[in-house]
């Protein structure tokens, strides 16, 4: 290096006010450009001096260079978390799947890994889309009826909002099978409710539970997935909206109204005929009970007298004078015995009419009391 008591540069003597290739700018010379090589040369000389001389120029190599592969190599190490699924690619295709815990594959660009979550549950909207302006404002919902509007069995119209909630089954399917797993879910699921929706009436599935709605068309829409070998499980499909669409809405309550109306009516009517029609048999068979005990009370009174004559005519004709008699006693008994009674004494010592205590009399009087 140079010493002589003069300023010096970076780059070697510049003299008193020289730049970085040692000419005055202000004296205003004719000094010779630099050369370039020689500047190359002294600039490698310096880098060996800051140098510190471990095992010379080669061993300071060997160092760098052995510490660039230990960082290159760390970077095959990657941890999986119990929720997570490990998915190794070697030069982007797939090598092996690893579970939960620390793994180890070989270095980039050789091997990379995907951890994909296979335990969130992603919920899908269809029918309607859920807002967030902002972290602190009220989420709003936006309404989708190209998604919304699907046809009934009986060429009707509904307006159906719902859900789709899914997990990964299998990570290796969900990542290479799908470029949009969510997007596809959605299109899958809205096929498979209108597929459903088509095969059923308009009142059913405005009346009907919507779980059977439901449960046919998640089984459906797994069915789908599966077929694509998406590597999703659908773990529930949800109903929250099912309404006519609002344009006439009015006019569908309306109709709904009087159906309802109807069914009651219909409803009271066979209640009243359950009703009317047993009372009406129970009073019909307590009539002909009676007219058959009246029959069996008349034919057997008959059948009495006429027997009770018999027997009076074959004693008559055995004993004309007694039976004659006898008949006329109780012929005189029964009219008699509802006539008032008087006493008249016709003796010689008779008065005439004699008084008498109506015992009878005063007894249904005070019987009558």
């Amino acid at each position: 290096m140079n010493n002589d008591g003069k300023g010096s540069g970076p780059w070697g003597n510049s003299g008193d006010s020289g730049g970085p290739w040692g000419s005055n700018s202000g004296s205003g010379s004719n000094t010779p450009p630099p050369d370039i090589e020689d500047f190359i040369r002294k600039g490698r000389n310096r880098f060996k001096d800051a140098v510190p001389p471990i095992f010379g120029a080669k061993g300071g190599m060997f160092v760098v260079l052995l510490v660039v592969f230990g960082l290159w190599a760390a970077t095959g190490f990657y941890r999986v978390l119990p929720n997570e699924q490990g998915v190794v690619l070697r030069f982007g295709s797939f090598a092996y799947m690893t579970g939960a815990g620390l793994h180890y594959h070989l270095p980039v660009p050789i091997e990379t890994v995907m951890i994909p979550d296979v335990t969130r549950e992603n919920r899908e909207e269809i029918g309607f889309r859920t807002i967030q302006a902002s972290r602190y404002s009220k989420p709003s919902v936006q309404s989708m009826p190209k998604e919304s509007l699907m046809l009934t069995g009986d060429e009707n119209i509904v307006d159906i909002d719902f859900t789709v909630t899914w997990v990964v089954k299998d990570a290796r399917d969900y990542l290479f099978n799908m470029r949009d797993p969510a997007g596809t879910v959605r299109v899958a699921a809205e096929g498979a409710m209108r597929e459903v929706i088509g095969k059923t009436l308009i009142v059913e599935v405005l009346t009907m539970d919507k779980e059977e709605i439901q449960l046919k068309t998640s089984a459906l829409l797994q069915e789908v997935l599966d077929s694509y070998g998406a590597g999703i499980r659908i773990k529930r499909v949800k109903l929250l909206e099912v309404n006519p669409p609002k344009l006439v809405i009015d006019a569908f309550n309306d109709v709904q109204r009087a159906k309802t109306d109807k069914e009651r009516l219909r409803n009271e009517a066979e209640a009243y005929k359950r009703e009317v029609i047993p009372r009406a048999r129970g009073e019909a068979a307590k009539k002909m009970q009676g007219a058959e005990a009246y029959k069996a009370e008349v034919v057997n009174r008959a059948a009495g007298d006429a027997n009770r004559f018999v027997s009076v005519l074959n004693g008559y004709k055995k004993a004309k004078k007694v039976t004659a008699k006898r008949m006329y006693l109780e012929t005189m008994e029964k009219v008699m015995g509802k006539s008032e009674l008087v006493i008249i004494d016709q003796s010689k010592d008779g008065q005439g009419v004699i008084p008498y205590l109506p015992l009878s009399e005063i007894g249904s009087r005070r019987g009558g009391k």
